[in-house]
């Protein structure tokens, strides 16, 4: 009887060749490391040959492998094309978003509540993290939209909005202004520290996280002063008539990969309208 390769294993090796590591690949085909690397072993099984060869952290195809790549492309092409034909288009693998930690923590529970009701079969996967970890994610194909922050005039923005100075007046006053600051890369934190050494004011870092809660929290308390935008922040003072410079604009961008299915694509076109009508 002729070996039959299930369809997943296939995407698997085909998400480890696009993708250049286990790593990689697991986030984009949704199982674990340790499942994908069973994955291969079992492929490599029915196929009776081995497909890669580790060259310290690099994996890197086999002959055996090179020729299973390209019938495995075709493989896949196929099954999904049958798919879409015998579904009518209709949504058939999970949508999956990538998103700054502000639109998550504001707007994504009426976002997926809404899409929810136009495709309630539909699975999702979600990605909180920071705009460059979301546009690497988006270029890998392991993200199919993402929300983020660019400049305002960027060609995905969607809405534009000046960034503004949130804290207590008080410390404005201070000699050395204490400052709380995403992680970097953060356009906020680069454009915090642009304006005011441009404007002769010293600073420094008083609180530094990777998470948009433990900032705010720093602000509450009265540690340092931050800047970031209405769009978003709603329950923090707004720093007005003080020594702090002027903000430039930020704009909110919504990014896509080629080739959405029609529930992919509702999800963009509703994250784009839920964000213009801020």
């Amino acid at each position: 009887m002729p070996v039959n390769l299930p369809t997943n294993l296939i995407r698997s090796f085909v998400a480890i060749v696009d993708t250049g590591s286990m790593l990689n690949a697991s986030e984009q085909v949704f199982v674990t490391q340790s499942a994908l690397s069973l994955q291969v072993k079992r492929l490599e099984e029915l196929v009776q040959q081995s497909l890669f060869v580790r060259d310290g952290r690099r994996l890197t195809l086999t002959p055996a492998g090179d020729v299973l790549l390209d019938y495995a492309r075709r493989v896949l092409s196929l099954h999904d094309e049958a798919v879409a034909a015998v579904s009518n288009h209709e949504f058939s693998g999970p949508v999956r978003i990538g998103m700054v930690q502000d639109f998550a923590d504001t707007l994504l529970t009426g976002l997926l509540g809404t899409f929810a009701s136009l495709h309630p079969d539909a699975q999702i996967f979600a990605r909180v993290a920071g705009t460059a970890e979301l546009q690497t994610l988006l270029e890998r194909r392991q993200l199919d939209i993402i929300v983020g922050f660019a400049g305002s005039q960027d060609a995905n923005a969607v809405k534009s909005a000046a960034m503004k100075w949130y804290g207590s007046v008080e410390l404005t006053r201070k000699a050395v202004v204490p400052l709380a600051v995403i992680e970097q890369p953060c356009r906020f934190r680069e454009a915090a520290i642009r304006t005011l050494e441009n404007a002769d004011i010293p600073y420094r870092i008083a609180v530094e996280t990777p998470n948009l809660s433990t900032l705010k929290a720093a602000v509450q308390a009265g540690l340092a002063v931050s800047c970031r935008t209405h769009l978003f922040l709603h329950d923090l003072p707004v720093l007005e008539d003080t020594r702090l410079p002027e903000l430039p604009n930020i704009s909110c961008v919504v990014e896509t990969a080629e080739g959405l299915d029609p529930a992919s694509y509702r999800l963009a076109e509703l994250t784009r309208n839920i964000i213009g009508d801020l």
